[in-house]
């Protein structure tokens, strides 16, 4: 049986093979039942692989950040949905959201726009000529969101706060770069803890290496959840 706040959290399967994520999965039996199928997985595994998760009764998340010309994004964006996927992200430009939007047409798939990613501060938005700080960039792509008629944002849990405030009640906020107090910050800058993500406005965060590396994925898996339902 799902234990409380479950539905809540978003397990990255960031490992190099099917039948890994199909181990990992195993072990988490029950208490888990949302996977993100990212870069990683889908390049190894594939479309079939995120049908094959939601044949199982699985919500997905396929995290993607699509960027292209505004047809390919489109018709990339029809095929995520034909298949039932729940989550799907693209970069936060006007013409690619525009073009999500056409594509996904009149399905149930969620878009999410990503701000700035969780690995990226202050300097590397510099080393990316970005001339305004990191959280103007992060308010304007929420509000370029928002106009375009995305459901949600991807963003920070240091950030949500604020992206709730623009975003209003009824986008869907993801955070990734989430770790319990303790837990290594591996490549992530902009992290916090799960429960100071729920408090910040988060609707689902995205737990990656500190399940998915564990030695006991479900004791780990379960110990987050019972820090955010507390």
């Amino acid at each position: 049986m799902p234990a409380p706040g479950s539905d809540r959290l978003i397990v990255a399967l960031d490992v190099e093979t099917a039948v890994e994520a199909r181990v990992l999965i195993a072990s988490l039996g029950d208490a888990a039942g949302f996977y993100k199928v990212g870069l990683e997985m889908f390049t190894a595994a594939g479309m079939d692989f995120v049908r094959e998760l939601k044949s199982q009764g699985h919500r997905v998340f396929v995290d993607l950040k699509l960027y292209d010309i505004g047809e390919t994004v489109k018709r990339a964006v029809a095929q995520v949905a034909k298949v039932g996927a729940d989550f799907l992200t693209v970069h936060g430009s006007r013409a690619v959201m525009a073009a999500a939007v056409a594509g996904r047409g009149d399905s149930s798939l969620k878009l999410l726009a990503v701000t700035v990613l969780t690995s990226f501060d202050e300097s590397d938005l510099r080393q990316m000529g970005y001339a305004c700080d990191l959280p103007t960039l992060v308010e304007l792509r929420v509000r370029n969101a928002m106009d375009a008629g995305i459901d949600g944002v991807v963003c920070s849990a240091l950030e949500a706060a604020r992206v709730r405030a623009i975003a209003g009640p009824r986008a869907t906020l993801v955070t990734p770069g989430v770790r319990s107090a303790g837990a290594s910050a591996g490549d992530q800058k902009r992290v916090a803890t799960p429960a100071e993500a729920i408090a910040n406005g988060a609707d689902y965060l995205v737990i990656g290496r500190q399940v998915t590396r564990s030695s006991d994925p479900r004791a780990e898996f379960l110990k987050i959840c019972e820090e955010i339902s507390r």
